[in-house]
């Protein structure tokens, strides 16, 4: 008897990434046969996102895709649109099952259930969607194993308590939820076992790791007066203890838990890569209230310092949105000059999209999309030229670069990886392999992004 098929599309985030591999896990722990999602399957799972109006719609387009393939296969919706959308993903026809997101750990028996109930020709059970918002258990998904990559995201947390004013996020995965450090350990130690090189730590909004456990801060403290970073950086060193080999890398963080107690202390962490992807969102005060961001920019800026002060060549990339409701011209002129003044490694721009739901959708003076769009394309201009005065100021300095995969660059093969910094790099040699940790020199930037090193004895 053939085994059930099963095939998975990811949208959105690493987060996203990282439950999708464990819910693959689960389901061939479960028998099921896995299949790309282009191929014929019985079952579709699809890990939607919502982060954005354009989000919605690929998770959209992505499930009508799969019911296209196999209309006789179950569509499942997964994730934030799920969570978010409220009656919309179980009143379309051509969706079979919806899961929120704090139910993907059971996803295998729904679908089961589904599947009987499909068999039987009796009615569908649906909707598996609970009120997230009041779940104060993370919901234990983990993975066990490599999935053709030598560097692994691993989920530490999920949900974010800072409500910025345009964000849909805190109502697609609820309040902070913090994964127990020994549960942590354990899959890094699992990881490393089976030949993983590099740890990305990623999360919804990892500053707030451990805030929900008991006895962090002062009693009566707000979100913002708990993040600390301590429970973070414990966390670090506690995997730099377990698996010393491994590089250890964060997502994105809060400017505000950049303290000279933090600094110093991922300094002596020997695997650290020296990566900060700090959020900004606007280099305008005013700007920055009307999103409810916690910080000014001469906050930010003095934090930025202090990572320059112990890192000398840390790659320090944000996010910047444009066109928030109200931006003037002056303001976003008051954005430029700061975004100069930091000089970034790099940045990701977007255009601001409206969520209902949130603040910001019902702000005055919203900006024209023309206009979002003159103002996107002058930062992306100008996050291009940083991105290459950035790569200029490490040339001829040190990398130890993790290889990843051959790259053909004009008529020669190459294997590219990235460096501690994220520089996208590229190596010659024949005996270079998937994998390695090679150590080189920065020496020349081709087109497609890549930097040439010549590798060093």
């Amino acid at each position: 008897m053939a085994k059930t098929s099963v095939a998975f599309c990811t949208l959105g985030c690493k987060v996203n990434q990282y439950e999708t591999d464990a819910m693959r896990e689960r389901f061939e722990a479960a028998g099921y046969q896995i299949r790309e999602f282009h191929d014929i399957a019985d079952v579709y799972v699809v890990n939607t996102c919502s982060v954005t109006n354009i989000a919605d719609r690929k998770s959209r387009q992505m499930l009508h895709r799969a019911k296209k393939t196999n209309p006789e296969g179950l569509v499942v919706a997964a994730g934030c649109y799920v969570q978010t959308a409220g009656e919309a993903p179980e009143k379309d026809p051509l969706i079979d099952v919806v899961v929120g997101n704090n139910l993907k750990i059971k996803i295998v028996d729904i679908v089961g259930q589904a599947l009987a109930e499909r068999a039987e020709e009796s009615a569908k059970a649906r909707r598996h969607v609970e009120d997230i918002a009041h779940d104060p258990v993370y919901e234990a998904l983990s993975i066990s194993r490599l999935s053709g990559h030598s560097r692994v995201h691993i989920k530490i947390q999920d949900g974010c308590n800072q409500f910025c004013s345009y964000c849909i996020i805190p109502y697609a995965r609820g309040r902070v939820r913090s994964r127990r450090p020994e549960e942590i350990i354990d899959e890094v130690r699992r990881l490393a076992d089976s030949a993983c090189r590099e740890v990305v730590l990623t999360g919804i909004h990892i500053s707030s790791y451990g805030t929900d456990f008991s006895g962090h801060g002062e009693e009566g403290a707000s979100d913002y007066e708990k993040l600390s970073g301590t429970a973070l950086i414990e966390l670090i060193e506690a995997i730099a203890a377990a698996a010393p080999d491994l590089r250890i890398r964060l997502s994105s963080l809060e400017p505000r838990i950049i303290t000279e107690d933090f600094i110093q202390r991922l300094s002596r962490v020997k695997g650290f890569c020296p990566h900060f992807h700090l959020s900004l969102q606007s280099g305008c005060d005013a700007t920055l209230r009307r999103m409810n961001r916690h910080y000014s920019t001469a906050l930010y800026l003095e934090k930025c310092r202090l990572i320059r002060s112990v890192f000398p060549y840390a790659a320090i990339t944000t996010d910047v949105i444009v066109g928030f409701p109200g931006e003037t011209q002056e303001e976003f002129e008051e954005t430029c000059a700061f975004l100069k003044e930091v000089a970034f490694a790099d940045m990701h721009i977007f255009k601001y999209s409206r969520r209902q739901g949130t603040r910001a959708a019902v702000m005055p003076d919203q900006v024209p999309p023309q206009v979002q769009k003159v103002r996107s394309d002058i930062l992306l201009a100008l996050a291009e030229k940083m991105h290459g005065d950035f790569i200029r100021a490490c040339m001829k300095t040190p990398v130890d670069v993790l290889l990843e995969e051959p790259v053909r660059l004009g008529e020669k093969t190459l294997m590219a990886g990235h460096s501690r910094n994220y520089i996208l790099c590229a190596f010659e040699g024949d005996s270079l392999q998937p994998d390695q940790i090679v150590s080189g020199r920065l020496t020349d930037v081709t087109e497609g992004g890549y930097v040439i090193c010549e590798k060093m004895d």
